[in-house]
């Protein structure tokens, strides 16, 4: 059943909107490939989030079909997977699609990128409890099918604190400015991408609990382990112009909707 508390009423939405400093956020994504909300939902509503969330990381929400282990290049974990990805978290929880925090990132996207932005796909990542599998460095377009308008941006929520000893995201200024850098897989048979780069070269992004970060593409992006002793959970939502997700799924590219057999990944 629908959780009708996470929907948000539209005059708040532009109330919220209206709040925020667009110029400067604009700016920010243009300059650096990456803008940081501090909080894009309440701490209240990160509750409800969370327990959606750990409803589909638990299982008790069979997810089967769109899960497995970002993290299995190094080994298996006892017990438990080194890294949690779930993509479609709103196949399974359509009201996400209409909730507060969907809604204002929409309306985020396009306020930055253009009225023609749209939904593309979401998921889920979560590291757990003292998991030191780091996400590696890469650019998001290096697993993207090659598109005539490359505007896209991924926002990257927290769903509790997170910093440097959790697993927060690390960016490089400017690099979506730059060329795409070579691409390889972390091993053969498995599917993650990583390129040469360094924590040298990126700048750490902490955030609170219901804060967010939202990259372009091309942005060099990576993430360290989880010394925590508690999970480390992101929601990550994606929107790029309507003709290209039409295009996208005239080519049978829909991010795993149709079952991981057809999936081409994106890691956080």
């Amino acid at each position: 059943m629908a959780d009708k508390s996470l929907a948000i009423e539209d005059d708040v939405l532009d109330k919220w909107l209206n709040s925020l400093d667009i110029a400067a956020v604009k700016k920010s994504f243009s300059k650096q490939g990456y803008l940081k909300i501090e909080e894009i939902i309440s701490e209240q509503c990160v509750k409800r989030y969370a327990s959606l969330y750990d409803k589909l990381l638990s299982g008790d929400i069979d997810t089967s079909v769109h899960r497995h282990d970002l993290g299995s290049h190094v080994g298996v974990a006892k017990g438990r997977e080194n890294i949690t990805q779930i993509m479609w978290p709103s196949h399974y929880a359509p009201e996400l699609r209409q909730s507060t925090l969907y809604r204002k990132l929409e309306l985020l996207a396009q306020s930055v990128l253009g009225e023609d932005m749209s939904f593309d796909f979401d998921m889920m990542i979560s590291k757990p409890p003292g998991s030191d599998v780091e996400t590696p460095w890469h650019q998001d377009e290096s697993y993207w099918l090659d598109m005539s308008d490359k505007r896209a941006i991924s926002f990257w929520v927290a769903l509790q604190d997170v910093n440097v000893d959790n697993g927060c995201m690390w960016f490089v200024p400017g690099s979506h400015l730059q060329p795409l850098r070579r691409h390889w897989k972390v091993k053969d048979g498995h599917h993650i991408n990583q390129c040469e780069c360094s924590e040298d070269e990126g700048r750490p992004e902490p955030l609170p609990a219901g804060g967010c970060t939202g990259h372009h593409g091309r942005t060099l992006h990576y993430t360290r382990g989880n010394k925590s002793n508690s999970c480390r959970r992101a929601l990550i939502v994606n929107f790029r112009p309507t003709s290209m997700v039409q295009y996208e799924r005239d080519h049978q590219y829909d991010h795993g909707l149709s079952g991981l057999e057809n999936i081409i990944q994106q890691v956080e």
